[in-house]
């Protein structure tokens, strides 16, 4: 009813046919969503699964030498970290590489139900918490923050989804100024992480939009760090290598298309 009346015009239609052979060339980037899947571009630009879609190989526990056995599963494709009531790496538990990165992009697609928590960790020292809570590392944050209460915790909402966890808040706007909103995030659907490191410049982008960059070490980095849950981490986020991580904070989150490109 309300579009009646309402009208759609084209004008200015053209079309040139080419051959079937015809080779494009183009500076564009591949953007693949295949399952678990990479593309001839992807393999020939230096990318590789960090996630085979089918197995555990590649990953364990960050507690533990193996792969928990309970809180995670794998299923047509998606690895997903089962509810448990909302605690952190309380169930099966966090879930590392088995490989340290320093240099990389790492792309991971991922879905979160209702009100739930989690988080992609990187520069991870498993050795650095044996205790209760999950492993330390920096961490892009998955969150619903219309949902789960942290997104009102921290400062500024510097634990909001996309956001460099408890230290630097995710905003679009600041990267595109035109851009009508801080961050886009598909609601109930899938969902893009990249996260890029070059020595100590990282950035984190969330759908297509840079939402975060920082240099590591700086004196504004220590500044962050002084003020935030990691201040008693001597040199927090710092090591020149560390692990990547999938975090069980104790709700249903599901992961897809894990794929890593390392740097020189």
């Amino acid at each position: 009813k309300d579009n009646a009346g309402k009208t759609i015009k084209w004008r200015n239609i053209k079309l040139t046919e080419i051959p079937r052979d015809y080779k494009f060339e183009t500076t564009a980037p591949v953007i693949s969503y295949n399952l678990n899947e990479l593309t001839e571009e992807e393999k020939e630009a230096g990318w590789e699964l960090l996630w085979d879609g089918k197995t555990t190989n590649g990953w364990r526990g960050a507690k533990r030498d193996d792969f928990p056995d309970k809180g995670w599963s794998i299923s047509d494709g998606i690895l997903t970290v089962q509810a448990s009531g909302g605690g952190e790496s309380e169930h099966g538990g966090d879930i590392v590489t088995t490989k340290p990165y320093r240099n990389f992009i790492l792309n991971v697609d991922f879905k979160f139900t209702e009100g739930a928590n989690s988080g992609i960790k990187y520069f991870v020292d498993t050795n650095l918490n044996k205790g209760q809570g999950s492993a330390i590392g920096c961490e892009f944050q998955i969150l619903d923050d219309n949902k789960h209460p942290d997104a009102k915790k921290g400062v500024n909402g510097n634990r909001t989804i996309g956001s460099l966890y408890d230290l630097i808040t995710a905003n679009a706007q600041e990267y595109i100024p035109s851009l009508y909103t801080k961050k886009y995030v598909n609601k109930g659907g899938w969902n893009r992480a990249r996260i890029i490191v070059k020595g100590d410049k990282v950035e984190h982008i969330l759908n297509g939009c840079t939402v975060v960059k920082y240099n590591r070490g700086s004196q504004m980095w220590k500044a962050l760090v002084a003020y935030s849950k990691y201040k008693d981490w001597p040199n927090f986020g710092e090591a020149e290598e560390g692990l990547i991580l999938l975090q069980d904070h104790g709700d249903e989150v599901h992961f897809k298309n894990i794929k890593i490109k390392e740097l020189n």
